[in-house]
């Protein structure tokens, strides 16, 4: 059995990672305690055989970067990183081979192990690049860690690396990217005489982004107005940016100036330009303008781009014009743009909306057959208006054609299950219920309502409560809706006899809330001819005749009013049990009676 041994300390032999056993390395005597620290992250990564198999005989760092790079599990990746620069012969890793794992992992978020190798390799005195540390700023970004990001960006210098305005650019890229605007103000004025950096156009454009989305435009005119001053020439970039910030602030007159400015400068705005200004008029109502404005787009020959498109068929959406929005729609899929799933359930809904339930389904296999394959959300709305029209067996076949192709998620299980249950076929939803359960999805409080509300529907409320007993068991909190649909389906169906079952079942829950509670008692005295045998029968259980007398206290009792109430009314005072008892000896109905009375006198 092979062992670690660290100033006689006997490590774990083996680290079990993803499913297979990993030895840990035995460290060679030439291989010191402080090359691996025993509480790094890192150490249960070591192997004493190669990791992947044929290993190579002569390895050199570019291959190893080809062996990092083209490894598809992560896990693996790293294992053939550290085994290369520990065991194989004549081998060290390098700045190149360093950079190749530190980037997979970032992109990973792994950022524990990141920073594990990033000490190794400040240790190991190799010279490093900035590239490195970019990588792991941005990533730090897109992680929302904007703390992390500044503190690489600070630290570079300790590895022997000077910072540049691309490490520079990177870092108020991060911050503007999590909205720390005045973080991002701060790092920009300090940045010559801090950190020796002289700002570049794209700095200022950065900067001029964090201003206009703090809604300081008056301040990002004052860093253009300096630009020039600074040796620098505004961009398209810049004007188009401070465009933005007018539109967002729905100031489509100076929006509209700025654009006239690019112009006058003899400029060609680019699909960015055009789609901020777009976006603006869409956002203000405007949509005949920004229609104009798509038009002079396509005049000058500007090629729109997928969130142009986006922007108008949202637009057209929200005024329901769904023939525009799937002319659209259709364009960017000749085009070979890939819509978002967002897009394509609005277009779905307001044509549905509009009764072109036959052109939703058009569209649907448009985008099978221009290989854009529907997701759940896109194939669960159109289900939805499909069981709302009433074709529930379109709605099913449609199931099925997404099934050969992804698999169904609870949601789109859901809507479908509902759709059947809505219309009887009880059979079918069951079938769909078992495929879910065999395919790992839970059932959810929505999936277990559509089958009590089906049975109810049917007039076989027995059954529902056998799903709410399941329910129970299986600890997902029925709402006062599913109580409500079972107590009324009894009644409707001639079982009154088994509401004291539903009662039970709420009480044993132990999750409905005062508000539940209470709504429940009423549903029961509203049908208190029938119900008193339901009522009669959870009498006699001592603990849910309690449950009965004490319930207008779990109603009420959120209240300090209620306490005192409490406290002022004998009957329910906690010392006075006799009381409690004397009014169950009557039945537990005078007991429901007092406390409704008790709770809102003006109801009798």
């Amino acid at each position: 059995m092979l062992r670690l041994r660290y100033n006689n300390i006997i490590l774990a032999p083996t680290t079990k990672l993803n499913g297979a056993i990993t030895t840990v390395r035995n460290l060679s005597s030439s291989t010191t305690a402080n090359e691996v620290d025993p509480t790094s992250p890192l150490l249960k990564f070591y192997t004493t055989t190669p990791p992947i198999k044929p290993w190579p005989t002569h390895l050199f760092p570019r291959r190893l970067v080809s062996m990092i790079t083209c490894q598809q599990n992560l896990d693996l990746a790293l294992q053939i990183f550290l085994y290369a620069g520990k065991y194989h012969p004549n081998f060290s890793n390098n700045y190149e081979t360093y950079h190749a794992i530190i980037h997979r992992l970032t992109r990973a978020r792994a950022f524990d192990t990141v920073e594990s190798l990033l000490a190794q390799l400040r240790d190991s005195k190799l010279k490093c690049g900035e590239n490195i540390f970019i990588d792991v700023i941005r990533q730090y970004g897109m992680a929302s860690l904007p703390e992390s990001s500044i503190k690489t960006f600070l630290r570079i210098k300790k590895y022997g690396v000077n910072t540049s305005v691309r490490s520079l650019n990177t870092l108020l890229n991060a911050l503007v990217q999590n909205k720390r605007y005045d973080l991002a103000h701060a790092v920009f004025k300090s940045c010559k005489h801090k950190f020796d950096i002289v700002p570049n156009v794209f700095t200022c454009n950065i900067l001029i982004k964090a201003l206009c989305k703090k809604n300081d435009v008056e301040g990002a005119l004052k860093v253009l107005d300096e630009m020039p001053g600074m040796g620098l020439v505004p961009n398209l970039v810049t004007y188009t940016t401070i465009l933005g910030g007018y539109a967002w602030r729905r100031d489509m007159e100076s929006a509209k100036r700025v654009f006239s400015m690019i112009l006058d400068k003899g400029w060609m705005p680019d699909a960015t330009t055009y789609t901020v200004l777009m976006d603006g008029y869409c956002k203000v109502g405007k949509l005949e303008e920004a229609i104009k404005v798509m038009d002079d787009m396509e005049d000058n020959l500007v090629e729109a781009n997928e969130v142009t498109y986006g922007v108008m068929i949202e637009a057209f959406c929200r005024v329901k014009k769904s023939g525009e929005a799937r002319d659209l729609l259709d364009d960017m899929l000749k085009k070979k743009y890939v819509p978002s799933s967002s897009i394509c359930c609005k277009v779905i809904d307001v044509l549905c909306e509009d009764d072109k339930v036959e052109d939703a389904c058009e569209l649907w296999k448009r985008l099978l057959r221009n290989n854009v394959m529907p997701d759940n959300a896109i194939s669960s709305t159109l289900i939805h208006w499909l069981c709302k029209d009433g074709k529930i067996w379109e709605a099913k076949k449609l199931f099925g054609e997404f099934e050969k192709g992804s698999i169904p998620s609870l949601l789109t299980y859901n809507t479908l299950i509902a759709g059947m249950c809505e219309k009887g076929e009880l059979g079918e939803a069951g079938q769909l219920w078992d495929d879910m359960v065999e395919k790992g999805l839970a059932p959810n409080a929505f999936t277990y309502n559509m089958l009590i509300t089906g049975f109810c529907k049917t007039g076989n409320p027995k059954e529902g409560i056998k799903i709410l007993e399941e329910m129970v068991e299986k600890k997902c909190i029925p709402s006062k809706s599913t109580y409500s649909i079972l107590i009324e389906g009894l009644y409707d169906s001639g079982e009154e006899s088994k509401v004291h079952e539903v009662l039970s079942l709420a009480m044993s829950s132990g999750g409905i809330d005062g508000d539940s509670w209470d709504y429940l008692l009423t549903r029961v005295v509203n049908h208190l001819d029938d119900g008193k045998g339901a009522l009669d029968k959870l009498s006699l259980d001592e603990e849910h005749s309690e449950l009965i007398a004490d319930s207008y206290w779990v109603i009420s009792g959120h209240s300090q009013m209620a306490m005192a109430e409490k406290r002022s009314f004998p009957v329910f005072h906690s010392d006075n049990a006799d009381g409690i008892k004397s009014h169950q000896k009557k039945g537990p109905i005078a007991a429901v009676f007092l406390m409704r009375a008790h709770h809102n006198p003006t109801s009798f």
